[in-house]
């Protein structure tokens, strides 16, 4: 499994937008099309912040990275409980998890952002990810 610290995307621009963000490139305001992107959404991110914070909390959500371990689902399977996994960010679940395992631990899992898993745990788990 490929771990990245970073997720592709792909965005529609306008030709004006794009010329516009060209422009800024080429007198050097930019290194490239990608650094005025991330710049933007950056900007956007910060001054969003207050509201994205509280969001958070209403919906308590985990923020950043969360890494999903064997030892926690087997804890939690053995206690006879369920997790219901919400995240902000990255979620991983390590790949020695096993498909019964992650059946048996896992009730849901809401990840706004990525989630890095085995291709058959993913699909194991597609009635509860949201």
């Amino acid at each position: 499994m490929k771990l990245t610290d970073n997720e592709k995307i792909t965005i529609n621009l306008g030709h004006v937008d794009l010329g516009r963000i060209d422009l800024l490139v080429q007198e050097g305001f930019y290194g490239n099309r990608s650094d005025f992107i991330r710049t933007a959404i950056r900007n956007q991110l910060t001054a969003e912040a207050d509201a994205v914070s509280r969001s958070i909390e209403r919906h308590t959500l985990e923020m950043g990275l969360r890494d999903i371990s064997r030892a926690e689902l087997e804890a939690t399977a053995e206690a006879g409980e369920v997790l219901h996994i919400k995240v902000v960010g990255l979620a991983r679940i390590a790949p020695d998890v096993s498909v019964e395992l992650a059946r048996k631990a896992i009730g849901s899992l809401t990840v706004l952002g990525a989630l890095q898993a085995r291709p058959e745990i993913k699909a194991a788990l597609k009635d509860r990810i949201s």
